[in-house]
């Protein structure tokens, strides 16, 4: 099976990324494309990080820390999209469709798209990072 990865990298856009999910969920129902084609999403957070590493150390002063900084809502952290394309081998061309076609819609568009492909030396890397992402 030929299966690519397409890596989108909102930084801290969290509701564009979130737009960019709206979308591709409407696009594995609308065309009934089930398992072939999965978003994932790569957060990168900073104070998240350092408030669960206070906690761990110093118990209830991390959790007033917590508290008093920034509302939920409001991420600080980067924000990478992942996309794997999982289309069998008689699917070519509704594969390379839709390689040409997410990078040129709405919410991705303002985005530079990176494609990693199966013979591409970071495929491995980026597979066991998609694998491991919930």
């Amino acid at each position: 099976m030929a299966h690519d990865f397409l890596i989108f990298d909102f930084g801290s856009d969290e509701e564009t990324a979130q737009q960019a999910r709206r979308k591709v969920e409407n696009w594995i129902q609308g065309f009934r494309l089930g398992k072939k084609m999965i978003l994932k999403y790569e957060r990168e957070d900073a104070e998240a990080e350092e408030a669960d590493a206070a906690e761990n150390s110093s118990g209830k002063s991390a959790r007033k820390k917590k508290a008093s900084g920034k509302p939920e809502d409001e991420s600080s952290g980067n924000v990478r999209v992942l996309i794997r394309l999982d289309f069998s081998d008689h699917e070519k061309l509704s594969h390379q469709r839709w390689l040409d076609r997410i990078p040129t819609e709405e919410p991705f568009k303002s985005k530079e798209a990176k494609i990693v492909r199966q013979h591409d030396p970071k495929f491995g890397e980026t597979a066991e990072l998609f694998d491991n992402l919930s």
